[in-house]
C-alpha cells in the first residue's frame, strides 16, 4: 500500500507583536527623553584623563568661548525664575511674566543686563540671529558676579562650573577664577573631554 503524503505548509510567524513592541518602546523613550537644548556657544574643551563626573542637576555653568566672550546657564527652571526676579529687583529693571518664562527656558546666555529685556522680548529666531556680546566681568561692570551670586542665592544646592573653550586666553579665565573667590565660591567644576588614559607599561 502506498504511503500517503502529508502536505507540508511552510511555518507562519505573526510579526504583529513584535510590531506593537517596536512602537511601544519608540513611544516610550520619546517620552522620557530629555533633549539638550541648544548650545549658543559653542566651546571645544580642552581634554583630560580625570574620572570625577560634575553631577547632573542643580548646576550653575560659566562657558567661556574661544574669543574670550563669557556666558552663564543655569540648569534648573525654577532657580532661574527666582534669579530673574533678584536680578530685576537689585539692577531696577522690570520684567513681564512673558520675559521671565523666555529666560527660564534659556540654556544660557551672554547679554548685559541693560540689553537683556530687549533679548528677552525677542522671537527665538530672531534670538539666533543676535551676537550675544558676553557677560562683563571687568571691574566697572562686574555683572558676572552678582549672577553667580544671585543664583547661589536662589539656589544654595548650586555647584558652579568652568567650561573653557582650549582656544581662550588665560586671562579671562584667571579673571572668572578671581570673581568666583570674590564671592567666597572656592570649589569649582572645571569640564573638559573625557580622555583616555596612558597606559605605563613596567
Amino acid at each position: 500500500m502506498p504511503k500517503v503524503k502529508v502536505h507540508r505548509t511552510s511555518p507562519s510567524l505573526d510579526m504583529t507583536p513584535m510590531v506593537d513592541l517596536a512602537f511601544l518602546l519608540v513611544t516610550f523613550f520619546m517620552l522620557i527623553s530629555k533633549f539638550a537644548p541648544e548650545e549658543v556657544l559653542v566651546v571645544d574643551t580642552p581634554s583630560a584623563t580625570s574620572e570625577i563626573k560634575a553631577p547632573d542637576s542643580n548646576i550653575i555653568t560659566i562657558s567661556i568661548g574661544n574669543d574670550e566672550r563669557v556666558f552663564i546657564g543655569v540648569d534648573d527652571k525654577n532657580t532661574k525664575l527666582r534669579l530673574i526676579d533678584k536680578i530685576s529687583e537689585k539692577y531696577g529693571v522690570a520684567f513681564t511674566d512673558a520675559e521671565k518664562q523666555t529666560f527660564a527656558s534659556l540654556a544660557s546666555f551672554g547679554v548685559p543686563i541693560s540689553q537683556l529685556k530687549s533679548y528677552l522680548s525677542l522671537t527665538p529666531e530672531d534670538m539666533k540671529k543676535v551676537n550675544q556680546p558676553g557677560i562683563p566681568i571687568d571691574s566697572t561692570r562686574n555683572e558676572l558676579r552678582d549672577w553667580v551670586q544671585q543664583a547661589r542665592y536662589s539656589n544654595p544646592q548650586s555647584i558652579v562650573a568652568i567650561k573653557g573653550d582650549q582656544k581662550a586666553g588665560y586671562p579671562v579665565a584667571g579673571r572668572v577664577i578671581e570673581i568666583l573667590q570674590d564671592i567666597n565660591v572656592n570649589r569649582f567644576n572645571l569640564v573638559t573631554d573625557m580622555e583616555v588614559k596612558p597606559v605605563i607599561k613596567r
